[in-house]
């Protein structure tokens, strides 16, 4: 299979006005196979992923739809997993049944930043939201044997790139996995006061640590309540993240 750069090559070149024979020749390809992509088939009958992945393009450096990949990004280190033991790789990010938004949310993120199709399967309390594709490694590297928390979850320079850009496209992805937004209620002598909060629940310190550092680069106010939670609580602080993350419902 001759790389896709080469065949948008010969067809650039016939569309400018040149025979197939001439695109052929520059090309070094045989008649027959640049015939068959400009004249029998102008496109390509299976757009592979290796179409659309952007660290496999020469002199890409980020998506087209960053804000998308940093969604993305988030929901994979919450809910994610990425299977690559199979002939082709799958993408599966868990989404509860009592979030049908998320599930869309997931599905658009994945057709944006990759994907051709999309599926829903249906499991025990969740949907799982998977895309097969074999460029899904290319763009999450975290993906590895064992659970999460079990190993180290380090981005790569082009992921925190894109977060730092982006962090609170990030920060939806980590609360609309693994994080809440709750009506706290506390008792001050003998009146009850009601305010919102947020919570981020991981057992990955890795993880838990990209999540405190989003929150630091939107100057967002942060604490952690248990070893493996972190809230938000102040008024200001979650009048804030109320502005990037919103509702998954």
């Amino acid at each position: 299979m001759h790389p896709p750069e080469v065949r948008d090559r010969a067809r650039r070149l016939y569309l400018s006005g040149r025979t197939v024979a001439a695109s052929a020749r520059a090309v070094g390809l045989p008649y027959r196979t640049v015939w068959h992509w400009c004249r029998d088939r102008p496109e390509p009958k299976h757009q592979g992923t290796q179409l659309r992945c952007f660290r496999c393009r020469p002199g890409v450096k980020f998506p087209t739809a960053s804000t998308a990949y940093a969604y993305l990004l988030g929901l994979y280190l919450g809910d994610g997993h990425l299977v690559t033991t199979a002939r082709v790789p799958v993408l599966r990010i868990y989404c509860a049944d009592s979030w049908p938004n998320l599930i869309d949310f997931c599905e658009a993120a994945m057709k944006d930043v990759l994907a051709a199709s999309v599926q829903r399967v249906q499991r025990q309390g969740c949907v799982s939201v998977q895309s097969y594709g074999k460029h899904w490694p290319c763009l999450f590297p975290q993906h590895g044997p064992g659970k999460k928390h079990e190993r180290r979850i380090v981005l790569a320079n082009w992921q925190r790139e894109i977060v730092k850009r982006h962090p609170g496209h990030f920060l939806r992805g980590l609360f609309h996995s693994d994080g809440c937004r709750i009506s706290n209620r506390v008792t001050v002598r003998g009146k009850q006061y009601v305010y919102p909060r947020y919570l981020f629940t991981n057992e990955s310190a890795d993880i838990m640590g990209l999540c405190q550092w989003a929150l630091d680069l939107l100057g967002i106010a942060w604490k952690m309540n248990r070893r493996n939670s972190l809230s938000v609580a102040r008024r200001e602080a979650v009048a804030a993240l109320d502005r990037h993350v919103g509702p998954k419902s």
